[in-house]
């Protein structure tokens, strides 16, 4: 056997030595070639370039046929069929890696179906909500009348109006969590910290799944169908922005009611809230229902790529969307009247960490 470099420079030239016969019948350059000698040349990794005729004739005589040599539509239609072939592979293996997933067990299913139920039962006209909402008349929310210390402006009326439907939309995310099994199990402390919370952003949630591309509208509570600027100019400033954006980014997920339930119990059980007792308890709680949501998610099998790490992004980007509100709220509560705020509004989202 020759050394490597032997082995690697026979292997080049036959590669070359391959293109040119190619590039010679596909150009069908061959009865153009002539020989000064009457093709008698020597041809080898030297001479090899001399004479393309004597060359022509060696790549045949060596065994390379014209007939296995593709014109440029066959060359097309291999491309295209290796095309189709490795595509079919892919989905192939996408249904086959999806089919290996496992879906819900039996005590997940009725983990699933008693989170679902708690959803449904508070959350308020259920699918009902777009024939049920009450357009926000448009010129509430238009005029600001109150500055905050980032230079946005509230628009008192609005304020108000949305404080009218805040009492009842905090009570049907305390009835959702007491709904839950594990959360009951809890001690009251934690309780309290875990709806303090994520509270904003449950209900962030619940409006952002009523996004409505038509009108360009999030429906608060199931009812008060509201604009961006609406509700951004009636306290919420920026977070508003976020609320809608999530709601536009979720509208592509076609969310059923049970993985809205999920989400809102993945959100509650977060073992990362300030001052928590049992965060081993609540850590492994979140990690029984992550559990069980994945396999749904593996059994609903969404046609969106990476449906199920997209999707828990969503939790990040309401965790953000809390955290932005507390902050506001000590704005808010600095500039706009103390009456105008309902005492649950004040006891829920006072003393929160920002």
């Amino acid at each position: 056997m020759g050394s490597v470099k032997e082995r690697t420079v026979n292997v080049w030239g036959r590669a070359v030595c391959q293109g040119f016969f190619r590039r010679t019948i596909q150009k069908n350059l061959h009865p153009s070639y002539s020989c000064k000698y009457d093709g008698c040349c020597i041809i080898d990794k030297i001479t090899r370039n001399q004479c393309q005729l004597c060359r022509f004739k060696k790549c045949i005589a060596v065994g390379m046929a014209m007939d296995l040599v593709l014109d440029d539509s066959k060359r097309v239609a291999k491309r295209k069929l290796i095309e189709e072939n490795r595509e079919r592979r892919r989905k192939e293996e996408m249904i086959k890696t999806l089919q290996q997933r496992p879906e819900p067990s039996s005590e997940e299913w009725e983990l699933i179906r008693i989170v679902t139920e708690a959803h449904r039962s508070t959350n308020a006209q259920g699918s009902h909500w777009k024939q049920r909402r009450k357009f926000l008349p448009e010129d509430i929310g238009q005029s600001p009348m109150a500055s905050m210390p980032d230079g946005d402006k509230v628009d008192l009326e609005a304020f108000s109006e949305f404080t009218k439907i805040i009492t009842p939309a905090i009570t049907r995310v305390v009835d959702f969590a007491k709904k839950l099994p594990m959360f009951s199990e809890l001690p009251c402390e934690d309780q309290i910290i875990l709806l303090k919370g994520c509270c904003m952003e449950i209900m962030s949630l619940r409006a952002a799944v009523r996004y409505d591309p038509d009108s360009e509208t999030l429906t608060l509570s199931g009812e008060m169908a509201v604009k961006q600027e609406q509700l951004k100019n009636g306290g919420l400033g920026v977070v508003s922005d976020a609320i809608f954006d999530l709601g536009r980014s979720l509208s592509a997920f076609n969310l059923d009611d049970t993985e809205v339930a999920l989400l809102q119990a993945v959100l509650l059980m977060s073992s990362d809230r300030t001052g928590l007792i049992c965060t081993d308890k609540i850590e492994k709680c979140q990690e029984t229902y992550l559990l069980a949501f994945e396999h749904y998610i593996n059994h609903r099998k969404h046609n969106i790529p990476h449906f199920w790490p997209k999707l828990l992004m969503k939790v990040t980007d309401l965790r953000m969307i809390g955290a932005c509100h507390a902050s506001r709220f000590l704005h808010m509560k600095v500039e706009c009247p103390t009456e105008l705020f309902p005492p649950l509004f004040l006891e829920v989202f006072e003393d929160q960490e920002v």
